[in-house]
């Protein structure tokens, strides 16, 4: 799993090209991968030991899933983006994960009516 942050002051961890340049489309064996983007309201915003707590928290998430190839937390969008190898369910499974340890997180992704 390769983790990016960008913009933390604490975590300094720069990547110079876009988004769409560095995210994985396909696994080591050629098959695609999947993805989703999760907002964390306020993240940006908090003190530096919250932030720290809060990145803590959400690197136990994602080491806890095999599936989970490429992260990264764009904080001055309190965005996070995941790339996972896809299973059925996986995605809502690990936001669940997620939305437990961080209750403010919000999945986002299409509406349907």
């Amino acid at each position: 799993m390769q983790l990016v942050i960008r913009g933390a002051t604490a975590f300094s961890i720069e990547a110079r090209q876009p988004l769409y340049l560095r995210v994985p489309v396909r696994d080591e064996n050629g098959r695609l991968l999947s993805d989703f983007m999760v907002i964390l309201p306020g993240l940006r915003d908090r003190p530096g030991h919250e932030f720290a707590s809060t990145l803590a928290r959400l690197q136990a998430v994602l080491a806890g899933f095999s599936e989970v190839v490429f992260v990264d937390l764009n904080v001055p969008l309190n965005l996070l983006w995941v790339s996972v190898r896809p299973r059925p369910g996986v995605i809502l499974e690990l936001f669940g994960a997620v939305k437990s340890r961080l209750p403010e997180a919000k999945l986002v992704g299409h509406r349907y009516e």
